[in-house]
């Protein structure tokens, strides 16, 4: 695995001060190698562009624009400086984004799902929408004959997935079980 040589970055800073765009590509190439990209979650490019200013500051290593005239031989402790502000700014901003989106994330319920065969997971669809299900629209939805649909109803209330409301056939109503609550 390739490790981070900060005298390689800085030598290709110093090396690169003439051409900004490839002296990012660089630096964007060695974090990455380094084990430190940043997955496009985040871009050091934006740190750079809130405040333009201080990126050209930071840059700002001399009087002499040509490398061969003075600038080789440049302090670059205000570059590194303002650099490693960028990845600390750039990592805090990873790991908000990534807090928040373990706040969003629902539970995992793949284990509970995988009990279900297709045709209860396909009638979960019908409970998103309303507690209460007839037998003619999980015939509807299945596409199946409603006697059909009435069987596997009576199969599903035996097997505790569903919860039958009424015992006259036209008016009944299926609610879904509390342990598949969750699922919806």
């Amino acid at each position: 695995m390739f490790t981070p040589n900060f005298q390689i970055t800085a030598a290709l800073t110093k090396l690169l001060m003439n051409n900004g765009r490839m002296a990012r590509l660089l630096t964007n190439l060695v974090l990455h190698k380094s084990g430190y990209g940043l997955k496009g979650i985040y871009s050091l490019e934006e740190y750079y562009a809130i405040n333009l200013q201080a990126y050209y500051n930071a840059l700002s290593v001399g009087e002499s624009h040509n490398y061969y005239f003075g600038r080789e031989q440049a302090d670059i402790t205000a570059w590194i400086v303002y650099f490693c502000g960028g990845m600390a700014d750039a990592f805090a901003n990873v790991r908000l984004k990534a807090s928040e989106a373990a706040k969003r994330e629902k539970t995992d319920h793949s284990t509970v799902f995988r009990e279900l065969d297709q045709r209860q997971k396909q009638v979960l669809s019908l409970f998103t929408r309303s507690k209460y299900i007839t037998t003619r629209e999980i015939a509807e939805l299945l596409n199946i004959h409603p006697r059909t649909a009435l069987n596997l109803c009576k199969k599903w209330v035996d097997s505790d997935f569903m919860i039958r409301h009424g015992d006259a056939n036209k008016l009944r109503k299926y609610e879904l079980a509390d342990k598949w609550l969750e699922l919806v």
